[in-house]
């Protein structure tokens, strides 16, 4: 199979990629590289550019037979959607539109997006499947939110068949160190957990009143290395899926809720060495989590999560030296 993946030099698709050829399929890369490196591109085939210029995408099309689009080009940072809300209606849902006519034009019908689990209101127990009720809660989900119910309809419209992945927290790092977080200051919680602990600075746990065993937020942190996997699932598994149903949600974590504070625990215990922590006030955005406990993509697709926490907390912190080497930091 010959998958085109945008965002391909950034942190997920660029793991995607590596998964993808660990399999024995063949991959091109579209990228603007706003976020994304080079350094992780290899002797991948890629295109520079924007998934919204369309003589780009026919150019690829034209030059390559495409089987599958794996779409992971998004603007991802919450806080900054609430601040910058048009930017990311524009990047994540008009751009997506876009190129999705594009697509279709050149008769690429199979496209498996990266979603997420943002999208979904909590219950009391912080447990969802994917017929849990949607209440997006900031800007970005909403973006998500937005880009799936285009999707659904464009399948009952066209010829485009969808798989939809939601999925949670991804940490850690492709086991192999090939490619791995590649933001100097991201934004997600291992990354402040690993800044501190390299910078003996405090770590902030930002929401200490959300309704959950301990006062902090909770999340599905899945692997990176086991979302990768899910996409390959997917997309082998593709057409047998969508068979009946041209759009399908499959949720992508591990079923199981950890809590900021817990992964807070499992990183002192791991690096082995103490951490400041403080808490603080929750971020523009932010929400107190859920974690799946669907086996739908199990079932359907045959993937279910191998990888711990405590697993992707190691990867991670092997990363950093290999970072530094690659990228500079």
């Amino acid at each position: 199979m010959l998958v085109l993946i945008t965002g391909g030099a950034g942190y997920i698709g660029s793991t995607v990629a590596s998964a993808c050829e660990d399999a024995g399929h063949q991959v091109v890369i579209l990228d603007d590289f706003s976020t994304g490196r080079r350094e992780f591109i290899g002797d991948r085939k890629l295109y520079e550019g924007d998934i919204a210029d369309v003589e780009l995408i026919d150019r690829i099309c034209a030059e390559n037979q495409i089987d599958a689009v794996v779409d992971c080009a998004a603007k991802i940072v919450v806080p900054e959607s609430v601040e910058q809300p048009l930017s990311y209606y524009e990047n994540n849902v008009s751009k997506t539109v876009t190129l999705l006519e594009a697509l279709d034009r050149n008769g690429v019908h199979r496209f498996l997006f990266s979603s997420s689990a943002s999208i979904y209101a909590p219950d009391e127990n912080f447990i969802v499947t994917e017929e849990s009720p949607l209440r997006p809660g900031s800007p970005y989900a909403r973006t998500k939110f937005m880009v799936e119910m285009i999707l659904e309809d464009f399948t009952k419209a066209s010829d485009m068949h969808v798989l939809s992945l939601r999925y949670f927290n991804p940490i850690g790092t492709d086991p192999k160190l090939r490619s791995g977080q590649q933001l100097e200051h991201p934004s997600h919680v291992l990354a402040k957990l690993l800044e501190a602990w390299q910078k003996g600075e405090t770590f902030t746990v930002t929401g200490v009143d959300w309704p959950t065993r301990d006062g902090s937020g909770i999340r599905d942190f899945i692997h990176v290395w086991d979302l990768a996997q899910a996409h390959v699932a997917a997309l082998e598994g593709f057409d047998k899926a969508t068979a009946e149903e041209h759009y399908q949600v499959f949720n992508i974590g591990t079923g199981n809720g950890v809590t900021v504070k817990e992964l807070a625990a499992s990183f002192e215990e791991i690096s082995g060495d103490p951490l400041k922590v403080e808490f603080g006030p929750s971020r523009p955005g932010d929400v107190a989590g859920v974690y799946s406990v669907s086996p739908k993509a199990k079932d359907v697709l045959g993937w279910e999560a191998k990888l711990t926490e405590q697993q992707a907390v190691r990867d991670a912190i092997a990363w950093l030296p290999v970072r530094k080497e690659m990228l500079g930091y």
